[in-house]
Order: C-alpha cells, then sequence, then structure tokens
C-alpha cells in the first residue's frame, strides 16, 4: 500500500482492511553466499518497503562492506545487521524482517547457512509455513541445501519454494534449472514435503523475483511473489482436534470462573461437550468470552476464556478436549530433539520440559538414533551435542497431553530446559507417546542365575564360548564364510551355531526393515541372542552388514567384549557387484532400496578388528582356516 493509496481513503478504513490481511510466515535457507539476504533486500527493494533513509544507509554500507562491486547497493546489509556478519559476508543471527502487500502480510526469517548455526535455523523455521530454500545454479544441490531441507521437513513446513538462485551467472540456462530440479527431486523424495516448487531467479538482477522476467521465456510459473501471495495456506491449520489448553484460570468474583488461554487448534461452539485432561472430567461449554463481548464460536488460534456449564477442577497446564478426539495421555514419549547448548543431552540428567501451558521434569530413557543432518543417516548414539538431531525416548514425571507432530504441530512440539540456568536447550518434536514395553518388563522382571558354572560348560564341551562377528557389505562373502565355519567346527565336535542377519528376520525380527534404524536393531537383538548361546557354552558365528561402528560397539558390550572377535570381510566394490545375485546394488542405484551400505548409506570400516579376510584374494576354506588360526590362538578352542 503506497501513499497514493492512502490519500484516497480514510485512514481508519485502511487500518481495519490491513489488520484483515492473512499472515504468511516464511523463511530463507540454504548454503552460505547463496544469495538469501540478498532475495529479502530484493524484496522489500521491489515492494517499496524499505524507507528513505535505510536505503541510504544500505548505500554507505555498500561501499565499506558491500559484496556486490563498485557502484552496486548491497541489499543483503538491510539483514544482515550484525558487525560480524557484514566482516564475513554471512548470516549468522535469525533475521526477522516485515513487509506486506495488497494480497497479505509477510514475516520473514532470514537463516543462517552455517551448520554451526543449525539450532537458530531451526528457531526461525519453527513458526514458519512456508520454507524458500536457495540453490546456486553454479554449485547445484549442496550438503548444506539438504540439512536445511531435511530440518524444514522435521519441522513439518508442508509448503517450500526451491529459488535457484543466480540465473544471471548461468546465462539463464533451462538445462542448468532442469538438472538442479531433478537432482533435489530425487533427494527430496525422501522427506515429506507436500507442496514444491521451483522458480529460477536472481535475487541481484531481480530476475523473476517481485515479477516474472523475460530472461527466462521458458519459464511458465509464477515469480517469487505472485507465489508468496496466492500459495493456500488457510487448510495447514489443524481445526478438527479440539485442542485448548489452559494458560490459567480467571475467577474476579464468585459469579463467575473462567479459563482463558490459546486454541492450539480445532474449533468450540457453546453447548460442546469438553473433556478436561489429564484428569478425564467431562462438561460442556457455557459460554466463550472475550474482550469484546460472547462468541457463539471460536476458532484457533484465537484468545478466549472458556466458561463450563459443571464446577470440574480445571488447573494452569490441563487441556479441554473434545471426548471423540482426545490426544494420547502418557509419560512416555518419543521425539526428535534438536539440541541447543554446548552441553550435550545425555542421560540421568533432569530437564525441564515445556508443553504447550503445562511444564513437568523430564528424562532420556533411551537414544533411538541421532541423525546425521547432511545424509539423513541413522547411527547409533549415546548423547546428543550442539545442533546435532535425533530420536530420544524421554521419561516424564507426570503424563502430558499431546499429539504426534505431523498430526497437530502446536501439541506436538515442546522445548527443554536446563534447570539450573533457566536457559533453552532443546527443541521436540513428538513422534509418538505411550509407555513403552521395554520400560515396564525392567521394573517388574528378576533375573536368574543358572545353576550351570560357565567352567562345567567348558570342560563338557572343550571350548570357551565366544562369538565372532563377520561384519561387510553386500557380496563380501561374510555369510558364505559363516556356515563353512560351522561346518568345519563341528565336524571337529564343536558346539557352534550361526546367527545370519537374513534369517533372523524371519523370525525374532520379522517386524524390521533395512534404515539405518533397523539394521542397528537387528543386530541389537542378535546380540542378545549372542550372549544367550555364549552364556550355554556355544560358539557362536554372526554374519552382518553392521554399517556403524557404534552399534557395533554395542553389540559387544551387550555380548561381552571379551567374547568378541571381529572379522572384516572386504573386497573391492566391483567384486562385490558382480557377486550380488539379489539385485540389491542395482535397486540402490535405482533409488529403489534408501539407505543402503555401500551406496546411499556409509559403511564405516572397522578401525581394528581381530582379523580383515579380503575375500577377493581368499577363498572360502582359507578364510575359515584363518579364522580357526585366530580361535587357537586366543584360547577359545584347542
Amino acid at each position: 500500500m503506497q501513499a497514493a493509496d492512502l490519500g484516497q481513503e480514510d485512514i481508519h478504513t485502511y487500518l481495519a482492511r490491513h489488520q484483515k490481511k492473512e499472515l504468511l510466515r516464511f523463511l530463507t535457507c540454504g548454503s552460505v553466499d547463496d544469495g538469501k539476504s540478498t532475495l529479502i533486500g530484493r524484496l522489500l527493494h521491489d515492494t517499496k518497503m524499505i524507507y528513505e533513509d535505510q536505503l541510504a544507509a544500505v548505500k554507505r554500507d555498500s561501499e565499506k562492506v558491500g559484496t556486490t562491486g563498485a557502484g552496486e547497493i548491497d541489499l543483503a546489509l538491510l539483514t544482515d545487521g550484525l558487525k560480524a556478519e557484514r566482516e564475513q559476508g554471512i548470516t549468522i543471527d535469525v533475521a526477522y524482517r516485515y513487509f506486506s502487500t495488497d494480497r497479505r502480510k509477510f514475516i520473514i526469517a532470514d537463516t543462517p547457512g552455517h551448520e554451526q548455526y543449525t539450532r537458530n535455523m531451526a528457531t526461525g523455521a519453527s513458526t514458519c509455513q512456508l520454507a524458500i530454500i536457495l540453490i546456486d545454479a553454479r554449485h547445484g544441490v549442496q550438503t548444506q541445501t539438504r540439512r536445511h531441507s531435511f530440518i524444514v521437513s522435521l519441522l513439518g513446513i508442508r509448503h517450500v519454494v526451491v529459488a535457484i538462485n543466480k540465473m544471471d551467472l548461468v546465462g539463464h540456462s533451462q538445462e542448468v534449472f532442469e538438472r538442479i530440479r531433478a537432482e533435489y527431486t530425487g533427494f527430496v523424495a525422501k522427506l515429506d514435503v507436500p507442496d514444491i516448487t521451483f522458480i529460477p531467479m536472481s535475487a541481484l538482477k531481480g530476475d523473476n523475483v517481485a515479477t516474472r522476467s523475460d530472461k527466462t521465456p521458458w519459464y511458465h510459473g509464477p515469480s517469487l511473489l505472485d507465489h508468496l501471495e496466492t500459495v493456500h495456506i488457510a487448510s495447514d491449520r489443524n481445526l478438527a482436534d479440539l485442542r485448548f489448553p489452559v494458560q490459567y484460570v480467571i475467577r474476579p468474583n464468585l459469579d463467575f470462573r473462567g479459563f482463558a488461554g490459546t486454541l492450539a487448534s480445532g474449533t468450540v461452539r457453546t453447548g460442546d461437550e469438553v473433556m478436561v485432561l489429564p484428569s478425564g472430567k467431562r462438561s460442556r461449554v457455557k459460554s466463550i468470552v472475550t474482550y469484546d463481548g460472547d462468541l457463539d464460536e471460536a476458532f484457533a488460534p484465537q484468545a478466549v476464556t472458556l466458561t463450563l456449564t459443571d464446577e470440574v477442577d480445571v488447573s494452569r497446564g490441563d487441556m479441554l478436549v473434545r471426548p471423540d478426539s482426545p490426544p494420547h495421555v502418557s509419560s512416555q514419549i518419543e521425539a526428535m530433539v534438536v539440541w541447543m547448548a554446548e552441553q550435550p543431552l545425555v542421560p540421568g540428567r533432569t530437564y525441564t520440559l515445556k508443553h504447550t501451558t503445562r511444564q513437568v521434569s523430564a528424562e532420556v530413557g533411551a537414544f533411538r538414533y541421532g541423525v546425521d543432518v547432511n545424509t539423513l543417516e541413522h547411527r547409533a548414539v549415546a548423547r546428543l551435542g550442539l545442533n546435532e538431531v535425533g530420536l530420544v525416548q524421554l521419561s516424564l514425571t507426570h503424563p502430558l497431553a499431546c499429539d504426534p507432530y505431523r498430526t497437530n504441530a502446536a501439541t506436538g512440539a515442546f522445548i527443554l530446559i536446563d534447570r539450573l540456568t533457566n536457559t533453552t536447550v532443546g527443541a521436540g518434536m513428538i513422534q509418538e507417546a505411550g509407555p513403552t514395553r521395554q520400560a515396564e518388563a525392567v521394573a517388574t522382571a528378576k533375573t536368574r542365575d543358572s545353576l550351570v558354572a560357565p567352567a562345567e560348560r567348558e570342560q563338557r564341551f572343550g571350548q570357551k564360548p565366544v562369538t565372532v562377528l563377520l561384519v561387510g557389505l553386500t557380496g563380501s562373502g561374510k555369510s558364505r564364510i559363516a556356515y563353512a565355519l560351522e561346518r568345519k567346527l563341528w565336524d571337529e565336535g564343536r558346539a557352534v551355531t550361526v546367527l545370519y542377519g537374513q534369517n533372523m528376520r524371519h523370525g525374532l525380527n520379522r517386524d524390521l526393515g533395512f534404515t539405518a534404524d533397523d539394521r542397528s536393531e537387528n543386530l541389537r537383538r542378535s546380540a542378545e541372542v549372542a550372549k544367550l548361546m555364549n552364556d550355554a557354552g556355544v560358539i557362536t558365528v554372526a554374519a552382518f552388514v553392521a554399517p556403524h561402528a557404534a552399534v557395533r560397539e554395542k553389540a559387544k558390550q551387550v555380548i561381552g567384549a571379551d567374547r568378541v572377535l571381529e572379522v572384516y570381510c572386504t573386497a573391492p566394490m566391483e567384486v562385490l557387484r558382480a557377486r550380488d545375485q539379489s539385485g540389491a546394488y542395482k535397486l540402490a542405484d535405482e533409488g529403489k532400496i534408501a539407505q543402503m551400505p555401500g551406496v546411499t548409506a556409509a559403511f564405516e570400516e572397522p578401525k581394528s578388528p581381530d582379523l580383515v579376510l579380503n575375500t577377493d584374494q581368499l577363498d572360502v576354506d582359507a578364510s575359515v582356516a584363518r579364522i580357526i588360526d585366530l580361535l587357537k590362538a586366543k584360547g577359545y578352542v584347542r
């Protein structure tokens, strides 16, 4: 809205109309130097939202610290306000800017691209409905691009604009644009991002930013501003499930008792039946009170005061819901946590968990896995450090009424607060809630010791129990060696058995897939079986891909480090592919198998195995002979 428009209508009319405009919150993210701050500066400049004194100051600063060359205005300086940002030409803190058009109001969060500021990026994205991910047309999809796309998906942002920037530096090439689009589409298929729009642009020159550019005649989509003004966000809000966290109780006199708060989701009408959680008491809505008078209906995100027809006990932190669509109520939750503190998140330490208007104490029950935010790979972890992300099981001192974050972001999000410093140290997105079987079993189960001593078993079998852990990529020959070793030891009169990863999936582990997390769980459960077999005096040969060093170390701890021999089976990749009769490598190349070690996921080679078998140079019999020599040298067999 410009001054000329203001002159044609009463100021109060203008303000009232402006107040009713729909608000869109969005963020810009991507790799360093992709032009995020420049893009925001261009939007503000082209929508005439920069005051003359601001523009004059930016012109002066452009001569001192600008990066666009002599005589050019560095519009990035509109958002990069910190001295360190201007000196380095990077964004460090999250910068918020506001602008509006005739159609919408906008709040922009300019987030950092550096990995060490992941927590800043997550903070800026937490309230946004749309993300603009910039990609430098010269460099294509980078590690930071993948990292920010993962966090955008993690935070449940449904709308993504992939702005392929600096098209002027590649001659506005359609071929470059299509190549980057195909590369990004292949990566983002692993994530949950339902709405993606690709726009070629030049933030520095203004091409396809506020208006369509004639320099890209092959592009028939909207300009960035057109898309921002028209993208449909109204249906993103959950209006089906009533969630009303009570912020405080209002009791001005004996005749009025109301419960104030902001509707996190859903709608509420007078006469609706509601249930109070966690108590489960029921009543009906008597009135919906606001400063401007009573309402017949309210919807998220309105702030209102509700009164009930019955005198039920409702306190701050309780939640009013509909009885037919309640949230989970549990003192055990699993959540993706973004850790934001120098001191790591570790088991055994108590934190304050703030969820809507409720605060409870929380401890780490277990780490399910950590996520490499650059590759999306899952890894076994024992803690989360600064800027790291992982799936964590939390045990709470009091039950929480919550929803999975994907279903309801308002009641699926929380923050963790350090109890000593009172600073926010983590942000969480609830994946599921409910009691864990493991916690219940540990609390109630009792162990019993065998009446047969280990020495008796050694004397009976003439051997010391051990687990020979054969690890290696698909096609390395570990399973053939495992069964040949079993045959050889059995023929010598040994008590021996094989645990093969694929066989375990047909029984005990039939509920597991082939993600990194499932591979880790497959080995963990199998290690428990190997321990039982060793306790019974049996030599166990275990053959698994086991791609992660941390998971292998945990398996050794379960079995007993003094009862494990690690044997690494390896061969060149061309040999492994030639041996593969299952077609797994081919399927992984085609994107039909996700997170396959050696192709689409990492394989961490053992650093100090007890034995290395180069199976392209050794046949099965020679490999078995070397393992038996190792068993004799270590004193497990005579």
